[in-house]
């Protein structure tokens, strides 16, 4: 049985695992304005791949025979204009939600649920990969910065994404 206190926090997961998706939804949108479909491209899978990171708790409560309260989801605010301030402030959302799952994980062991410990484990291991990711663009755009063959050879790259 899951405590009250792990069902609110998980109930609060899946809200900020579904404004991860709609921030990332607006970049997209954003990147799309701004003529690199690459970039948008990134932004709309990220922002699917959020989406189905709420379904994930989400259907770890029902499974579990939990309430799912689904909340208001805040509006999205992109920080910056430039593309390396967006994707600073992607690096800065993805560190937030690993201390949010990490946050969870405490609270799970605390609880001694064993479930929770177990569906988070994927979560972590997750959070490792949006990190990199997130940082790796980072990097790459500092060390081009606005020039523009660079930028669309990046945007171009990104565009792959998927294509693995």
């Amino acid at each position: 049985m899951l405590s009250n206190v792990l069902l609110k926090a998980i109930n609060e997961q899946i809200n900020k695992e579904f404004y991860s998706s709609y921030l990332y939804l607006a970049m997209s949108a954003h990147f799309e304005e701004v003529n690199l479909p690459g970039f948008a491209k990134w932004m709309k899978l990220q922002a699917d791949e959020e989406q189905e990171h709420g379904m994930k708790f989400y259907a770890h409560l029902l499974e579990r025979g939990a309430k799912v309260e689904l909340m208001p989801i805040a509006g999205p605010l992109i920080e910056g204009k430039s593309n390396l301030e967006i994707f600073k402030q992607v690096q800065t959302h993805e560190a937030a939600v690993t201390a949010s799952i990490n946050a969870l994980y405490d609270l799970a062991l605390k609880e001694k649920d064993y479930p929770a410990q177990i569906m988070l484990q994927w979560f972590i291991t997750e959070q490792v990969e949006e990190e990199k990711n997130a940082a790796d663009i980072v990097a790459q755009l500092d060390m081009i910065q606005d020039k523009g063959t660079a930028v669309l050879m990046l945007d171009h790259q990104l565009g792959h994404r998927g294509k693995e």
